[in-house]
């Protein structure tokens, strides 16, 4: 398929059936990711992929409560991949002082992309999550307290048949040329 086609085809996923992923599946998303661009080639990630029935559902219980009650749907999820964020080169940690933007971050949310529309090409559906208890997912899953815990990306089988329409914005709302209008 082109990238448009794949680019249309992935979406956030919130009902998985629970069929089990391959792990060679999750891997070549891996490799996908390890792949992506990073400033100064920091690669500032890992990924921690959670299988394992229990944990994952201990995770999962992670991903929502409090003020929001959001993201239940990763019960169901069959996989989640944890990205954490590594200790940068030290000319990207400059330039990221220095021009005020968090390099390392945009670079995780590139590599996160790169995991999710592999995921796409594999027939999976994946959501990101961002709002979830970091405290508790570390604690359980023996990540260090100096670590970092960016991003939560559920993936499997989507249980819906049918992509959903995408809303957007026009081109012509998004888009100017050599200069804001």
């Amino acid at each position: 398929m082109n990238f448009l086609e794949l680019a249309n085809k992935r979406y956030s996923v919130r009902n998985y059936n629970q069929t089990p992923v391959p792990r060679e599946k999750i891997a070549r998303c891996i490799e996908a990711a390890r792949l992506a661009p990073s400033a100064c080639n920091s690669q500032p990630w890992k990924f921690i992929v959670v299988d394992e029935p229990g944990l994952k559902t201990d995770a999962a219980s992670a991903t929502f409560g409090g003020i929001l009650d959001v993201n239940h749907f990763a019960f169901k999820a069959p996989v989640l991949i944890l990205i954490v964020s590594q200790r940068q080169k030290l000319l990207a940690k400059i330039g990221s002082v220095v021009k005020r933007k968090n390099f390392s971050l945009m670079d995780i949310g590139i590599a996160a992309e790169h995991f999710c529309l592999q995921a796409a090409e594999e027939g999976l559906g994946t959501c990101i999550l961002g709002w979830f208890n970091e405290k508790k997912v570390k604690k359980m899953l023996d990540i260090p307290k100096n670590i970092r815990l960016e991003l939560i990306i559920s993936a499997g089988l989507s249980a819906d048949e049918k992509i959903p329409d995408k809303i957007r914005k026009s081109p012509e709302e998004i888009t100017s040329y050599n200069k804001y209008l």
